[in-house]
């Protein structure tokens, strides 16, 4: 708390207020010089030393010029050139941005273009396999076709109404027999090729093409053969429209695996996606391996209640040979198409008799085996006939009707097991 008082001066010239300090109230600075008066230490809460203020109140409060002036930072700081110009905008920004852009695409343009370009001739004649050349051996010349539709008919003369001898599939090859073109009373052109497994035959000339990119091996990455009865070939990997249908046996070539899905090569340089589920997948110049019995008999019994079409090999009309021919191949074993061929195919299984009753022993045909058969009340043991065993007692066969294939049972009593005149084992297990 201050408390003033009054005193007059030596020279009697007036009065003025002082705090109990000695220090004027209004802080004027041309007063004498005053001590500062404190009040007497209280012993019971120690002792503080004072010290009287020589320094007069002049010096400590005064007006100085320099407040708030400008500075130099370079001078009171001592920056550098380069420190002292940190905030300043770069002016080159833009162009050192866009040398960077012009390196970067560079770089890629190097990766990616030039590189590939330029190793393979630095390493040519290397073993090392990122660098080696792919050889390419190619199979077929200019007097091979290959073939366009689903499946198309052979047929014994250059005419629809002859018969048929067998089918070629879609991307099958077959080779100009004369280079020769027929013309057919329906107004068709027919060619006289030879089929890859050596049937001859005239085949309807719309239907295929001279360009055989999609059937060379070395082209290619993978061989792809269609073990569904009918898979969809398609403009894109999803959510694509449907190129074509392929069938059972049907050799396609591959560049692009993903995922559940191949990118195939398609006659006459289109491309198409297949899935991967009902197929199998091989090198460009690999086979199937043979497997066991039950795989050839699960295949035949896709086909049960097909329409029949005589020496047909697909979904779409089939026969029992047919039907022999596409499930031994996709199951490993080299099948020919006709009855007759098939016939020498396998192994003989001689047929055995009951001792008593003279019935044949219908247990020893087993499933997988082919089954031969003459016409019902024939006379001689001519073959007109064939089935497929699928279980003890069951055969996948013509059905009476003669429009579809249907599984039939039989009894040792019945008229299908009189009929039987040979048996043969293809599958050996």
């Amino acid at each position: 708390m201050l408390r003033s008082k009054s005193k007059k001066n030596n020279s009697g010239t007036g009065s003025q207020t002082e705090d109990n300090r000695g220090v004027p109230s209004f802080l004027g600075l041309s007063g004498p010089k005053k001590e500062f008066d404190y009040e007497p230490q209280n012993p019971d809460k120690g002792i503080r030393h004072n010290e009287s203020l020589d320094i007069p109140m002049e010096d400590i409060i005064q007006d100085t010029n320099e407040y708030g002036t400008e500075q130099d930072l370079k001078s009171e700081w001592n920056l550098q050139k380069k420190d002292s110009g940190i905030f300043k905008p770069q002016k080159n920004r833009l162009i050192g941005f866009i040398v960077a852009i012009v390196i970067f695409a560079l770089l890629l343009t190097s990766i990616f273009v030039v590189l590939p370009k330029v190793l393979p001739g630095v390493f040519k004649g290397s073993q090392i396999e990122l660098f080696a050349e792919k050889r390419v051996n190619l199979v077929y010349d200019d007097h091979y076709l290959v073939v366009m539709s689903v499946a198309e008919n052979i047929m014994s003369e250059p005419d629809i109404k002859s018969e048929r001898i067998t089918q070629v599939l879609y991307n099958d090859v077959v080779r100009l027999t004369t280079n020769s073109t027929y013309n057919s009373s329906d107004g068709n052109k027919y060619y006289k090729v030879t089929t890859a497994d050596g049937i001859e035959g005239y085949i309807n000339c719309s239907h295929l093409t001279d360009d055989t990119v999609s059937v060379e091996p070395d082209y290619h990455e993978y061989k792809i053969v269609v073990s569904d009865t009918v898979k969809n070939v398609m403009t894109h990997a999803t959510n694509g429209t449907l190129i074509t249908k392929v069938m059972m046996n049907t050799v396609l070539y591959a560049d692009v695996k993903r995922d559940g899905v191949y990118e195939v090569c398609l006659p006459n340089g289109d491309k198409g996606w297949i899935g991967s589920s009902g197929v199998i997948e091989l090198d460009v110049r690999g086979t199937i391996e043979e497997v066991s019995t039950r795989y050839f008999v699960s295949s035949a019994l896709t086909f049960a209640n097909a329409t029949y079409l005589d020496n047909g090999v697909t979904m779409n009309g089939i026969s029992v040979n047919g039907i022999v021919y596409v499930c031994a191949q996709v199951n490993g074993v080299n099948a020919p198409r006709t009855l007759e061929e098939q016939m020498q195919m396998g192994v003989d299984i001689p047929l055995q008799y009951d001792v008593v009753t003279g019935e044949l022993m219908i247990d020893s045909i087993e499933p997988g085996d082919l089954v031969f058969l003459k016409s019902a009340n024939s006379t001689d043991d001519t073959v007109t006939e064939m089935a497929i065993c699928t279980d003890t007692g069951t055969l996948l066969m013509l059905s009476t009707a003669r429009t579809t294939i249907k599984l039939r049972n039989f009894k040792p009593s019945d008229n299908i097991s009189n009929r039987i005149v040979q048996v043969r084992r293809v599958f050996n297990q």
